[in-house]
């Protein structure tokens, strides 16, 4: 983790097709925060709207071939109207094309959403599925 490398300074809008690519990018990078990308494209509503808010800078010494990278606090929207919130590590040649959001308002409503919103595991478990999904 590079604490003086500063984060971007933006909240990304994505679209579900963006979504699958950034999961399935950050399983071919074989990056630690990623959900299992069959989940996904079960579970994520086809024309939802999710959000990336950036958290830290992570950097794997042990694996100098992987860029460092952003892990973003991700917002899905599900099939069933539910929000979850999960984690997702991007590299900055993935996060950098990426819309931003510029509304501040809607920026703050975001931030909302991610405080309440459950963990994709707390869904998994309230809908009776098990964390075992993932």
């Amino acid at each position: 983790m590079d604490v003086e490398r500063p984060l971007p300074r933006e909240v990304k809008v994505i679209d579900s097709a963006s979504l699958f690519r950034l999961e399935e990018r950050a399983g071919d990078l074989g990056l630690s925060q990623r959900l299992d990308l069959t989940w996904v494209r079960a579970n994520v509503a086809p024309g939802g709207t999710h959000y990336l808010w950036p958290a830290l800078w992570h950097t794997l010494s042990h694996r100098p071939e992987v860029p460092d990278h952003v892990r973003w606090e991700l917002l899905i929207t599900l099939r069933t109207g539910d929000r979850v919130v999960s984690w997702l590590d991007v590299i900055p040649d993935d996060f950098t094309p990426l819309p931003k959001m510029t509304s501040r308002e809607e920026g703050m409503q975001v931030r909302q959403l991610l405080d309440q919103a459950p963990s994709v595991r707390e869904w998994l478990l309230r809908e009776g599925e098990g964390s075992g999904r993932l």
